[in-house]
C-alpha cells in the first residue's frame, strides 16, 4: 500500500524526468555531408593567410515570424522550439557565422513599423548565441512585399534595422578573405523601379570592384556608371572573369534555371531537370499555409540572371523562397544550393545548411541539417499525456478500497 502511494507521489517526477531529457535530445540537428553536383578539383588557392581557419557559415531561411500577431501555438510551442534549435546547433556545430535568407517575417509587408519592432524582437530572442556571431539578413518578398507596392522609404527602413544592408537592401562584405555579395531579388522582379535600378548599381559596383583586382583600375573603371541610364533591358560590357571566380552570392529568390537540380527525398539526392527554368513541381510542398507575394515557383528573370552570372561570375550562390532544399547546376558550372524552410508553420520537417569554404581550396561542401519533425513531437507528447493517464487510473483502481 505505502509502495502504491509512494510510486503515484513520484510519477510526476518521472514523467517530467523524462521529457526534459526528450526535449534535450531532441533539439539537437542531424546533419548529413552533400555529395559536390559539380566538378571541382582540389586547386590550391595562392596568396592564402596559412593563418586563417575554414569558414563554416550555418544558413537559415523562411523563419516567417509573427511578432505581437504570434498566438498562443506558435509563441509557447512552434517558436519555443525554434530558439532551442538555434541553441543546439550553435552548440554542436560551432558555426563562425550565420546567413538568413530573407523572410525572416511571415507578414512584414502589410505590418507597422511598431508591429515590425516586435518582429525583430522576437528576432533577436529566437537567435540566442548567434547574436555574439557575425551575422547578415537579406530582404525577402513577405518582408517587403511585391513590386507593385515596393516602397523604397520602408524598404530602407527594414534594412537599416538589419546589419550590412544598404538602402536598397543589398550588402556586401568579406570575412576570412571570402568575399559576399548579397541582393535583394525582390526589387529585380520589378520593372522601371528605382530600387531595381539601385539594385543594379551595386552589381556594376561590385563588378568594377572584382575587376580592378583583375585587369588595374583605368581599364576596370571604363564604361562604369551606365546603369543611371538604364531601361528594362539589361546591358552589359566586357567581363574577362572567368566563371565561379566572383564572390559567393546571396538572394532571396533562386536564379532562373536550366540544367540538372538536385532535390532531397527522404535520405537521398534525387535528379531532375526540368526546362521551364522555375522550381521543379516534385520540390514544392502542398497543404500548408499560403505562399506570400510570390508563388514558390518565382525565380530571377531571365535576363537579370543572365547579367548577375557576366558581371559577377559568381563562386557559389545561395537562395530561398522555395522552402525546399535543392542543389542546381547552372550550365556554366556554378552551384547554387537553395536552403530550406526553418519554420513548422510551413513544412513539418524544417531544416537549414552549413557551407563550409576551405581555406586553402576552391571547394565549398555543404552539409544539410534537419530538425525534428513538429508531428513526431506531437505524437510523443500525446503519447506521454495518454500514458500518464492510464497510471492514474490503473494505480486508484489498485488502490485498496479502505484507504482514504
Amino acid at each position: 500500500m505505502m509502495a502504491a502511494v509512494a510510486w503515484r507521489s513520484l510519477l510526476p517526477v518521472i514523467m517530467i524526468s523524462i521529457f526534459m531529457v526528450y526535449e534535450e535530445w531532441v533539439s539537437f540537428p542531424s546533419c548529413k555531408l552533400l555529395p559536390s553536383t559539380t566538378y571541382s578539383p582540389d586547386k590550391h588557392v595562392e596568396n592564402v593567410d596559412d593563418s586563417l581557419e575554414d569558414l563554416k557559415v550555418m544558413m537559415v531561411a523562411n523563419l516567417l515570424l509573427l511578432g505581437s500577431e504570434a498566438g498562443f501555438v506558435n509563441l509557447y510551442f512552434r517558436d519555443y522550439y525554434m530558439s532551442k534549435f538555434f541553441k543546439k546547433s550553435f552548440q554542436s556545430l560551432n558555426p563562425d557565422m550565420l546567413l538568413v535568407l530573407g523572410d525572416v517575417s511571415a507578414k512584414g509587408s502589410e505590418l507597422s513599423r511598431t508591429k515590425w519592432l516586435s518582429v525583430l524582437h522576437q528576432f533577436g530572442n529566437m537567435l540566442g548565441p548567434f547574436l555574439d556571431l557575425p551575422l547578415h539578413v537579406i530582404l525577402g518578398d513577405r518582408d517587403v512585399g511585391e513590386c507593385s507596392g515596393l516602397c523604397a522609404n520602408s524598404v530602407t527602413w527594414i534594412a537599416r534595422n538589419f546589419p550590412g544592408l544598404d538602402s536598397s537592401g543589398c550588402g556586401a562584405f568579406e570575412i576570412s578573405n571570402i568575399s559576399f555579395v548579397s541582393l535583394n531579388a525582390v526589387a529585380l522582379l520589378c520593372g522601371n523601379n528605382k530600387l531595381r535600378f539601385d539594385v543594379e548599381k551595386v552589381i556594376e559596383r561590385e563588378s568594377v570592384g572584382l575587376q580592378m583586382e583583375i585587369e588595374g583600375m583605368d581599364e576596370a573603371n571604363n564604361g562604369f556608371g551606365m546603369f543611371s541610364e538604364m531601361s528594362n533591358d539589361f546591358r552589359w560590357r566586357v567581363n574577362a572573369m572567368k566563371s565561379s571566380s566572383g564572390p559567393v552570392l546571396l538572394l532571396h529568390f533562386p536564379l532562373y534555371r536550366s540544367g540538372k537540380t538536385h532535390i532531397w527525398e527522404g535520405s537521398t539526392f534525387k535528379s531532375i531537370i526540368d526546362p521551364s527554368g522555375k522550381v521543379p513541381a516534385s520540390a514544392q510542398r502542398e497543404g500548408f499555409s499560403g505562399t506570400g507575394p510570390y508563388d514558390l515557383s518565382q525565380t530571377v528573370p531571365p535576363n537579370a540572371t543572365e547579367y548577375i552570372f557576366h558581371a559577377l561570375k559568381p563562386r557559389i550562390i545561395f537562395s530561398a523562397h522555395t522552402q525546399e532544399f535543392s542543389d542546381h547546376t547552372h550550365p556554366d558550372g556554378t552551384r547554387e544550393v537553395t536552403i530550406p524552410a526553418m519554420t513548422w508553420k510551413v513544412r513539418d520537417d524544417p531544416g537549414f545548411i552549413v557551407a563550409t569554404f576551405q581555406r586553402n581550396k576552391s571547394a565549398v561542401s555543404v552539409t544539410y541539417c534537419s530538425v525534428a519533425r513538429e508531428s513526431r513531437i506531437l505524437i510523443a507528447y500525446t503519447s506521454a499525456l495518454v500514458l500518464f493517464l492510464f497510471f492514474i487510473v490503473v494505480s486508484n483502481t489498485l488502490e485498496p478500497k479502505g484507504l482514504s
